[in-house]
């Protein structure tokens, strides 16, 4: 493949062409030619209004369903979904049925996703079979590609079984993932805890199940050295727990999902199950909070928490429905509409492209000539309607069919392929 992409401002901290407005020509996967006018007659040529283009953007946190959930995502439906939100690289949870949790896993994973435009990152479990009571076989699975280790949304309430698996993924640098909530405070809990909980009579999780769970792990973290990345955190006091930690030289990182920036609890006054997600959403002030962390680094990235679910699971009382949003295809657009005017378009492009690679210690595939091409193009400032038809996952549980959105992704580069999204 050759191609000339035209006029686009690059969004690069990294790159000395950083917010200069150029032509690239990409040949054979390389950035060949970075000038302010590039013709080739033999050239694909792409161009759009406003365009802009960034280092390839990484999700730190999806679920595909296979093996097992084939029916809510399979990989080639989950690839879609990625390439149409703007993302090159995701990171996979491993809640499948069975769970990704040996190096033959790991392998299979890699195989049935290879040669795509979106490179696929597997993540082990952290215990067998996710069931927090005995420890996966971590470094065969660490030796096969697997960038880290988690049990997805269930939290390990084992102390010792906890401090272990730290102890243990130190030794090879490995990277633990994980999720913070007290499940003995929790259980049952539909949403988040408070006024709208109350009024609306559904049981409530307290924001002191992520922050006690949050704070055990930081003493681990601190006890043992290991490096530790806290996924979806979602309250004001776990912004600051994590901001004095890192204050005090801990080796850990965070992420919040682009949906916790945009959406309140005060939106489940309408019962729409698709709005019941795990971690739930939180109150005003905790969303001013995520996003003051946003600010100073404290949060290092913006994932999707991509979870699909089939209508069964959503389209029933809302005691009974799944937790989760499918995330892929809205994550950029969610948290630039969110973020607009509180950060301004370098910083949100951080934290969905370099800096989920810095949290995993990839390289970055900065936008200098003789680079790979790892690249997404986008316009920050379009807007549009996000409809039934943009959505290429095979589950359709989102809240935002309908929803007015500022920015969106326009094309992915990689792998020495094109792929516009719709």
């Amino acid at each position: 493949m050759k191609l000339i992409i035209k006029k686009a401002k690059i969004i690069d901290a990294q790159s000395k062409h950083h917010e200069q407005t150029m032509d690239l020509l990409i040949d054979n996967g390389v950035i060949q030619k970075i000038a302010a006018n590039i013709e080739d007659s033999k050239a694909e040529v792409f161009e759009a209004d406003n365009l802009h283009i960034s280092q390839g953007w990484m999700d730190l946190n999806a679920r595909f369903g296979e093996p097992g959930y084939e029916y809510k995502e399979d990989f080639e439906s989950g690839l879609k979904a990625a390439a149409q939100g703007g993302f090159t690289q995701v990171a996979l949870m491993p809640s499948t049925l069975p769970a990704i949790q040996s190096k033959s896993d790991i392998n299979f994973v890699k195989q049935q996703t290879a040669h795509h435009i979106v490179d696929i990152h597997p993540i082990g479990a952290l215990t067998q079979d996710r069931k927090g009571e005995q420890i996966s076989e971590m470094y065969d699975m660490h030796m096969a590609g697997a960038i880290a280790f988690s049990d997805d949304k269930r939290s390990i309430a084992n102390a010792s079984l906890m401090k272990v698996a730290m102890l243990y993924t130190k030794n090879f640098e490995g990277i633990i993932m994980s999720y913070s909530s007290e499940e003995k405070i929790s259980i049952n809990g539909q949403m988040n805890e408070g006024m709208t909980s109350t009024h609306m009579g559904l049981k409530g999780i307290p924001a002191l199940a992520e922050e006690l769970q949050l704070a055990r792990d930081l003493h681990l973290c601190e006890y043992t050295g290991a490096k530790v990345h806290f996924s979806t955190i979602s309250t004001a006091e776990s912004v600051e727990l994590i901001r004095r930690a890192k204050a005090k030289g801990l080796n850990i990182s965070a992420d919040v999902s682009a949906y916790h920036l945009l959406l309140d609890d005060t939106q489940l006054e309408s019962f729409d199950s698709n709005l019941k997600v795990n971690p739930p959403l939180r109150s005003k002030s905790d969303i001013k909070a995520l996003i003051n962390g946003l600010k100073d680094g404290t949060i290092n990235a913006i994932c999707t928490d991509h979870k699909p679910e089939n209508i069964e699971n959503k389209r029933c009382e809302f005691d009974n429905a799944a937790f989760g949003i499918i995330g892929l295809e809205t994550a950029f657009a969610s948290a630039n509409t969110a973020l607009n005017g509180k950060l301004d378009i370098n910083q949100i492009i951080e934290k969905l492209s370099t800096e989920p690679k810095t949290v995993l210690g990839f390289e970055s595939s900065k936008i200098e000539e003789g680079a790979l091409a790892d690249l997404t193009l986008f316009n920050p400032e379009l807007k549009w309607k996000f409809e039934k038809g943009h959505i290429a996952s095979k589950s359709k549980n989102t809240p935002f069919i309908g929803t007015d959105f500022v920015g969106k992704a326009l094309a992915i580069v990689n792998n020495g392929q094109i792929q516009e999204c719709q």
